[in-house]
């Protein structure tokens, strides 16, 4: 394939575009590495100064000290004919020495610096993630882009940064070797530079393709990490034993890592051909220099200090112009890298405080109403809720009950504005729920999830974190693990309230029932007007729900409840019973009249009693 000259010209144009539109990182990079270690940074641009100076002394040092010594080679001499090179020497040597405590220094503050810019953006990237909706979750895209920040953030601020300290470090130490080669020939560091050519080109090609690569196999390294957690998590290991499957997950994570490291090692292949071709052109212009030098120095017109400093100077200044081109190369990359960490910073929650908010009441007066609300998922065709409307009554506990995907737990997540509604609205006591401040809101809720977090800490800071920002002492965890009935299990657990929870560290392991009454404890601690429960008692055998409704019923008086189960024997307690389905609510009213009602609650809680007879203790006798 021929080049033409306009199709280079074109393709540096297209270069230099991109890297015009890449420079914009530079500024933030800058700044974010300054909040993060002033002081660290300051002290690494005083040395990159001297580093910068210090590889030019050497080189007049040195071609001192040779015109000192080549006169007197074969020659007797005497300690006073060799004082003249003692100081070039000295001074060298001095040069030396501070060159290894720089380099030491460089280590030690590169270090420090590292990890608190590596604090920093983790911060940066933990705040965002924590600030964003469950919308960007629904999100495939999303976790491609977080996936890529999370590997950038610790370490690209401030590799640019450092890519960017070296090109000035480079250049500076550049220009001074241009500097000591242009009295020997104009042509001289012109031929430098022009040697240097065709390792930019390779290099620039080179850092397009690596990024590209990146991106491409963003996917594949999620399927990879994802294999990894199937083949070594403690939750998987059951049924990988049982069902067999080892294999085909080992083989499936092998499949993508040899396709990933294919790539990158044909990448790398040809990043090796490439470069070794464009250090050929600078070993040709290197001969001719030197070959131009010896000749100049057989007729006398360079000492054989005049030719070490050529072949010094020459020789050091490609070493630096290949650096230097490394250094670019590097700050371009990061520069590219740099774009997903600033994407994923710039993601921006969708549910937000309306630009004025009004106080969420603390105890309600007429209670919770949904009017007319469609949703459904970002992303998904399948409507989750249709025109659906249903009160929740002040004061008053509301069951929800229906099939698998009826869109039950989708209302717990809207009332707690998790979403907003494609249509309609949520009202509490009249007032529009995006009225509210999120956090004050929230505040005034407490949840039971269907699937709650287990938290590998102790059982008493488990139950904590229901309300850690009020610092709840011993007493408030001890009554709320009893309403739950948590404290129970606690007690048996080797340190009671103290022991630390969870087999990944070394803790003692619950049950599922006990994990979820820990859920149930944590839900209680918060002192909020409105008790949501998804699923309170589906880890809990009958004669444990009866016992923990009866106490549950005395807890929650005058609390508005909501609670979504399967389990007719808890709805049946509720002041009223929705029955939903397709995200709609088709029956609804007290236990007994649905049963007089003789619909879908009363087929089914005929059918959910024949079961539980059939499988009682007494009937199995």
């Amino acid at each position: 394939m021929t080049i033409t000259n306009k199709t280079f010209l074109n393709l540096l144009r297209t270069r230099w575009q991109r890297l015009h539109v890449q420079l914009r990182h530079l500024p933030w990079a800058i700044q974010l590495v300054w909040q993060a270690s002033r002081g660290w940074t300051l002290f690494w641009a005083m040395l990159l100064l001297v580093q910068s100076i210090l590889p030019v002394i050497s080189v007049y040092l040195t071609r001192d000290i040779v015109d000192h010594l080549v006169p007197r080679l074969g020659q007797a001499t005497s300690f006073h004919d060799m004082t003249p090179a003692l100081l070039p020497i000295a001074l060298l040597a001095g040069v030396m020495v501070l060159t290894q405590i720089i380099s030491s220094l460089a280590t030690w503050v590169h270090t420090s610096q590292s990890n608190r810019v590596q604090d920093y953006m983790s911060g940066l990237v933990h705040a965002k993630a924590t600030q964003l909706d469950l919308t960007h979750f629904d999100s495939a895209d999303y976790f491609d882009c977080l996936e890529r920040a999370r590997t950038e953030a610790a370490h690209c601020p401030l590799a640019l940064l450092r890519s960017m300290g070296q090109l000035v470090q480079q250049s500076l130490t550049l220009v001074a070797m241009l500097g000591v080669l242009l009295p020997f020939g104009w042509w001289i560091p012109l031929l430098l530079l022009v040697s240097t050519a065709p390792a930019f080109i390779v290099l620039i090609r080179i850092t397009i393709r690596q990024h590209n690569w990146f991106v491409r196999h963003t996917v594949n390294r999620r399927w990879t990490q994802y294999y990894d957690w199937i083949l070594t998590a403690r939750e998987t290991a059951t049924e990988l034993r049982l069902f067999n499957v080892m294999d085909h997950f080992r083989q499936a994570y092998q499949d993508l890592r040899r396709q990933i490291c294919n790539d990158q090692e044909r990448l790398a292949l040809e990043q090796a051909l490439a470069q070794w071709a464009a250090g050929l052109f600078g070993l040709l212009a290197l001969a001719v220099v030197m070959g131009w030098t010896l000749w100049q120095s057989m007729r006398g017109e360079l000492s054989m200090g005049d030719v070490v400093l050529m072949y010094q100077a020459f020789q050091n200044g490609q070493n630096l112009a290949r650096t230097l081109l490394s250094s670019f190369n590097q700050l371009y990359g990061n520069m590219l890298f740099l774009d997903n960490l600033s994407t994923f910073l710039g993601f921006e929650p969708q549910v937000v405080d309306a630009p004025t908010t009004v106080p969420m009441p603390k105890t309600l007066c007429t209670g919770i109403h949904f009017d007319h609300v469609t949703f459904a998922y970002p992303g998904s065709d399948r409507i989750a809720l249709d025109d659906f409307s249903c009160t929740l009554p002040a004061g008053k506990t509301v069951a929800l009950v229906g099939t698998n995907g009826a869109g039950k737990s989708t209302v717990i997540k809207l009332l707690c504005r998790f979403y907003d509604p494609n249509a309609g609205q949520v009202y509490v006591d009249g007032t529009n729920l995006r009225q509210f401040s999120l956090t004050e809101m929230r505040r005034q809720i407490t949840v039971l999830f269907q699937q709650p977090v287990q938290y590998h800490t102790t059982a008493a800071k488990n139950i904590a974190m229901g309300d850690l920002g009020s610092s709840p002492g011993d007493r408030e965890i001890r009554t709320a693990a009893e309403a739950a009935g948590a404290d129970v299990p606690i007690e048996r657990l080797p340190q009671g309230y103290d022991t630390l929870l969870g087999k990944q560290f070394s803790g003692a392991e619950l049950s599922g029932g006990e994990w979820q009454r820990l859920a149930l404890a944590r839900a209680f601690l918060r002192q909020a007007h409105i008790i949501v429960l998804d699923e309170p008692t589906s880890a809990m055998d009958s004669w444990a729900e009866t016992a923990w409704l009866e106490r549950f019923h005395k807890l929650s008086e005058g609390h508005t409840v909501l609670m979504v189960t399967h389990r007719f024997t808890t709805a049946m307690h509720a002041d009223i019973i929705y029955v939903m389905d397709q995200g709609r609510i088709v029956e609804s009213g007290t236990h007994q009249d649905l049963l007089a009602l003789g619909g879908r609650y009363a087929q089914s809680w005929l059918k959910q009693m024949q079961v539980h007879h059939e499988d009682s203790p007494s009937n199995a006798m």
